[in-house]
């Protein structure tokens, strides 16, 4: 065997017997002293609660920044025409689409999607649709979206007369 060889087997051996020294020392600490237990305990919970306001942070930051993309998108405002309705649906609902593949684009890929809900003429049968084909982190912000916004209506569109629900029957009288 070379010297070298020698060399860092040793060195191997060394750090392996320190890290096993460390964690019968720590072991034997946990075990015997009940204030490195609290302290032990503590910090977890510190830790724990750290995170929680972290988590709820994100949260919130995420919601302003779904209001105002939904604000961005009414300013913009949506076509007025059939012909360009239609084009305009079919666009974003491709850009949509495409930005879905992507879980980092999650608010772009839901603010397409809303953009084409806003011009789609029922939008209760489109989200039922998007149920189907959309995953569950998109819709979600898509649902953040349509509760942003007051004007869209997402229940299908009624009869405006009740009588047109159930025509009229013949020779019955």
């Amino acid at each position: 065997m070379s010297q070298q060889t020698i060399v860092a087997t040793a060195s191997v051996a060394a750090v392996a017997t320190g890290i096993v020294a460390y964690a019968l020392y720590f072991d034997h600490r946990r075990r015997t002293q009940p204030e490195f237990r609290r302290d032990l305990r503590r910090n977890e919970r510190r830790q724990a609660r750290a995170e929680k306001e972290l988590a709820q942070q994100e949260t919130v930051k995420q919601r302003e920044v779904i209001k105002l993309a939904v604000e961005l998108a009414k300013a913009e405002g949506f076509p007025t025409s059939v012909e360009e309705k239609e084009a305009f649906f079919l666009d974003q609902v491709s850009k949509g689409e495409a930005l879905g593949n992507d879980p980092t684009q999650a608010v772009d890929s839901a603010l397409h999607f809303y953009k084409a809900l806003k011009v789609y003429p029922t939008p209760g049968d489109l989200i039922r649709i998007y149920d189907q084909t959309v995953s569950k982190p998109i819709l979600d912000v898509l649902a953040e979206m349509i509760a942003f916004d007051s004007e869209l209506n997402i229940r299908d569109m009624e009869p405006q007369n009740p009588a047109d629900l159930f025509p009229p029957t013949v020779g019955l009288d």
